[in-house]
């Protein structure tokens, strides 16, 4: 298992991860749901709208990885920065620096 001394170090390796551009769309897809669904938990005032959310988010992420990338979710290894990359990819995308 690699060791990152920071996610400045982590974030090329976890794009590395995401280089299947249909992995891509499935993790961006997944994380708009995430803002939905925890958006909809608010106006709800339901907190179970929440693990709707963490499944949408994971859902699609994984599906995109063992399905598209044939590869293990940096998330098993690296649960924070895999966290953090995603929001940083997403984002990416959204300012588009990341091919979408």
């Amino acid at each position: 298992m690699s060791r990152f001394a920071s996610f400045r170090e982590f974030y090329p390796f976890y794009l590395s991860e995401h280089s299947n551009r249909t992995s891509r769309r499935l993790h961006f897809v997944g994380s708009c749901g995430v803002l939905l669904l925890l958006a909809w938990t608010i106006v709800a005032r339901n907190p179970w709208w929440l693990l709707a959310a963490l499944l949408c988010g994971y859902g699609f992420a994984w599906v995109g990885h063992f399905f598209f990338e044939k590869n293990r979710p940096a998330t098993f290894r690296h649960p924070f920065y895999s966290f953090a990359g995603d929001w940083v990819m997403f984002k990416d995308i959204l300012l588009g620096k990341i091919r979408f």
